[in-house]
């Protein structure tokens, strides 16, 4: 019988572990190896309030579709939920207002769309933008701030853009490359379309409302993460660190020891036939050193954000905005030029009818920029003041919460510089070149959950593949 490592226990390491069983039956002993006490990665279902509540990714994207797949395959189609029709809302320039539809990424389709966001100035650059001609696009990927800043100006980009990426990466337009976070629009500039407005405009939906954009589980999502660890039959060892990889003859040597190695016995090695390697940057960086320098050379090129996610529960009947949430743009202050710690603010009691009308009122306040610390060098209880003051300061909320909860996530967020695709193309290239290992994650083609679980499972596809030819 084959034996399959799985080193990381996130969704891309569950997800292939199970895609894994599917292809190769009992043919294979799958093994999960995760270093932490529990499995779940950037998942993680908390109780707030009495309250199961996600306070890490809280929702997929559902136009994509291997989640939404995924978790019909799993049995779990029933738990699946989308947003209420509650929208959210944007405090740029000073005002809070509401998230302009039209837009991909904050990329307008029209001047018209980000009328309301835009002073009258900020408006009439982007009216100007079709009329620059088409984007001459490079072998390699264009820096996505400089480019937006020149064909919109910079106000598009510091009231919309920014916010928007800020929730998905945790980074700016700045830092960020146009192949690696908007690959639809730089496919529609590739095709042919005369602008930046154009190519934005050929990638709304025709019918706009008429398909959900997002998709959750009831329950929370690590109810997927059960089912996945549940169907995969694979033997899960928690708080299990491996430390170094190596080629053997026969596979691949995984020296594993535990968490916390002062209080534990030397490093047990264990022998298997192949590895899927679904851990974060430094620590592929760290285990790929010896046996594919070059792929460890490039994992170690990618940079990372840190956030944290403040959940409150707040008594039942308390009253927010009628909104799904509020983006804050970076720089943006009160009226009293008082700045906000906070980037966002995710009014889920709002935007999920599960949550119900007689429970807590639940909120989700996220903090953290890339190279921005901020309210981040302070403890867990300051954190909470810093997120209560914002939520006070935006929305008049001041209601004393019920229950509090604080989950930080040191260097979470991958960033997808302008140089990323270049990186991944290297470490796909080399890891293919060795038989028997594959690689799956956050780092490689997409922070959310439906590229994790797409990386999952060409990891899993390539494994099988080495064992029947």
């Amino acid at each position: 019988m084959k034996h399959v490592a799985v080193v990381g226990g996130g969704i891309s390491g569950l997800t292939a572990a199970y895609r894994l069983r599917t292809l190769l039956g009992d043919a294979v002993a799958i093994t999960v190896f995760e270093a932490t006490p529990a499995v779940g990665g950037k998942l993680r279902t908390a109780e707030v309030g009495g309250v199961p509540y996600d306070v890490g990714a809280e929702a997929f994207l559902a136009r994509r579709p291997e989640v939404t797949a995924l978790v019909a395959e799993v049995g779990l189609g029933e738990h699946l939920v989308h947003p209420t029709k509650a929208r959210a809302k944007i405090h740029a320039g000073g005002t809070v207002t509401g998230l302009p539809p039209g837009t991909v990424m904050g990329v307008p389709a029209s001047a018209d769309a980000v009328a309301g966001v835009l002073s009258e100035e900020g408006r009439l650059a982007v009216e100007k933008e079709r009329s620059l001609g088409p984007v001459e696009l490079t072998a390699a990927d264009l820096p996505l701030g400089p480019l937006l800043r020149a064909r919109f100006g910079d106000e598009l980009v510091d009231r919309l853009v920014d916010p928007l990426l800020g929730g998905v990466y945790a980074g700016g337009a700045d830092g960020l490359g146009l192949r690696a976070t908007m690959p639809g629009l730089a496919k529609a500039v590739a095709e042919g379309a005369g602008s930046l407005t154009d190519a934005a405009a050929s990638l709304l939906p025709k019918t706009p409302g008429t398909a959900p954009v997002f998709g959750t589980l009831t329950g929370g999502l690590t109810t997927l993460l059960d089912r996945l660890r549940e169907l995969s039959r694979a033997t899960v060892r928690t708080s299990a660190t491996v430390r170094a990889l190596t080629r053997t003859a026969n596979g691949w040597r995984l020296d594993v020891g535990a968490a916390a190695p002062a209080h534990a016995p030397e490093d047990t090695p264990v022998d298997v036939d192949a590895v899927v390697l679904a851990v974060p940057a430094p620590a592929a960086r760290k285990l790929l050193a010896d046996v594919v320098p070059a792929a460890s050379e490039a994992f170690g090129e990618v940079e990372l954000a840190s956030m944290a996610v403040v959940a409150l529960a707040l008594p039942p009947g308390t009253k927010l905005p009628d909104a799904s949430g509020i983006l804050i743009g970076a720089g943006e202050k009160d009226a009293d030029g008082v700045p906000y710690a906070s980037k966002a603010f995710t009014f889920s009691a709002n935007k999920w009818a599960h949550y119900g009308a007689a429970g807590p009122v639940l909120v989700r306040g996220s903090v953290g920029r890339f190279r921005e610390p901020g309210a981040l060098s302070g403890d867990d209880e300051a954190l909470v003041h810093a997120v209560r003051d914002d939520l006070a300061r935006l929305t008049g909320v001041t209601a004393e919460p019920l229950d509090t909860l604080v989950t930080r996530w040191g260097g979470g967020l991958p960033q997808y510089g302008a140089g990323h695709l270049e990186r991944v193309t290297r470490i796909e290239t080399a890891v293919n070149a060795l038989p028997g290992l594959a690689v799956a994650g956050a780092t490689l083609h997409g922070v959310g959950l439906p590229a994790c679980v797409a990386t999952a499972d060409a990891a899993a596809k390539r494994i099988a593949a080495s064992f029947t030819v």
